[in-house]
């Protein structure tokens, strides 16, 4: 059922995937120009929740004291908090749903990508090799994988404001590292295209924050 609603979505992507390998001549450009054009159309719902991670980020030391003063007190935390999130107008919900949003295309590209057969029958002399590399198979030097779980882990850092995740912090790109490497090279090479967007999009909107996390990453 749910697949059948996302094939909507799949088609377009299917036509602008192939629009680009016929432009480009090239599947893994092909894939990155798309990543790219999608990214582009999500742009609104990403950068909203780069600025509400930003706003969670920057109150993190109120909440803290709150945390501190009423340790013991769970339900006047819970209403200090929401008075603070009110008071600098922030909706922790709010940083979610531009996710939630987004999630259907992302399953519609990875379904996209691994459906290979599509492409070869519908592009004559279509060739999935990129630097080399087969991008309708797994990576055999790992090195995407590598990337994808490198880059998730440095996407996660910039956008966590709760400390305390520190275990999902690390255990997600170990996870998505694990998994890639059964992945065919196009999904991940997306993967890791689509983290160095984010972190691009991250570093324009703020900069010293960028800079922070990777100092304090490098401290750790």
């Amino acid at each position: 059922m749910f697949q059948n609603l996302l094939q909507p979505i799949v088609d377009v992507l299917l036509v602008v995937l192939q629009y680009l390998y016929n432009f480009s001549g090239n599947y893994g450009l092909a894939i990155i120009l798309l990543t790219i054009i999608v990214r582009g159309v999500t742009f609104p719902l990403t950068h909203k929740q780069i600025k509400s991670a930003k706003v969670m980020q920057e109150i993190q030391p109120e909440i803290k004291k709150l945390q501190e003063k009423y340790k013991n007190d769970k339900e006047k935390l819970n209403e200090e908090t929401m008075k603070l999130w009110k008071e600098y107008n922030v909706n922790p919900v709010a940083g979610c749903l531009p996710l939630l949003i987004q999630f259907p295309v992302l399953i519609a590209m990875f379904q996209l990508l691994r459906e290979r057969d599509i492409l070869f029958q519908e592009i004559a002399d279509f060739s999935p090799y990129f630097l080399g590399m087969d991008m309708t198979m797994p990576d055999p030097t790992y090195i995407l994988p590598v990337l994808a779980g490198a880059t998730t882990y440095l996407q996660q850092k910039t956008m966590t404001t709760d400390q305390s995740q520190k275990a999902l912090l690390i255990g997600m790109p170990i996870m998505l590292l694990v998994i890639s490497i059964n992945f065919q090279s196009g999904l991940v090479l997306y993967l890791v295209v689509s983290n160095l967007l984010s972190l691009g999009q991250h570093l324009l909107m703020n900069k010293p924050d960028l800079k922070g996390a990777l100092k304090g990453n490098e401290n750790s």
